[in-house]
Parts: C-alpha cells; sequence; structure tokens
C-alpha cells in the first residue's frame, strides 16, 4: 500500500453521561454569565497569559466542564487575573470572577 504523507486520526470521544453535574450547577450559581459562554475564542485571543505561556480560556472551560479537575488546576495557575478577556467577551460573561470561582471550587474538592 501507498503512503501520501498523512494518516487518519483515530476518533476521540469524551464520556460525560457519567459525569456528576454537580460542580458545574455550582460555578454556574456562583457567576451566572458562565451559561452564556459559546466558546468564541476571544478571550483567548486577547489573553495577556497566553502570550507567555499555552494558557487557554476555551481549554479551562472544556476541562471544568468535562470534569478533569488534575489538568484544570494546572491550566488555573497561568492565569494572570488582568481581565483583559473581561473586556472583550461579546458575551458579557465575567471571566475574571469566573476563574476565581473554579479556584475556589477546586480548593473545595
Amino acid at each position: 500500500m501507498k503512503s501520501f504523507g498523512f494518516s487518519i486520526a483515530k476518533p476521540r470521544s469524551l464520556e460525560i453521561d457519567g459525569e456528576s453535574l454537580e460542580r458545574l450547577h455550582r460555578l454556574e450559581e456562583k457567576e451566572p454569565s458562565f451559561k452564556r459562554c459559546f466558546n468564541c475564542g476571544g478571550c483567548t485571543a486577547t489573553c495577556s497569559a497566553g502570550q507567555f505561556t499555552d494558557f487557554n480560556i476555551r481549554r479551562v472551560h472544556n476541562l471544568y466542564r468535562w470534569g478533569r479537575y488534575q489538568e484544570l488546576g494546572e491550566e488555573l495557575r497561568k492565569c494572570m487575573l488582568c481581565g483583559k478577556c473581561t473586556l472583550v467577551c461579546p458575551r458579557g460573561v465575567n471571566l475574571r470572577h469566573l476563574i476565581v470561582s473554579m479556584r475556589e471550587l477546586l480548593n473545595e474538592l
């Protein structure tokens, strides 16, 4: 068989049916604007920490929603809480308070 220089990637899927949504609901109670986020990427594009590290706010959102808290804790330590992301969010999500709330909820684990 001839190789064309690429291969087909294995499908990636997450099993979230068994995850408890309790922590997600607690975060939404602390910061209701979290529900409005649709992962547009504006926050990530303007992130000061993202210029110096591989910090990605969209990844933070997804890790929290998927319940991958170990990786999330490592990501949250990179945020400088400068607030630039909050200023550019088209949906008005208070990302600065969201990050602080995530940190508080992770400390409760």
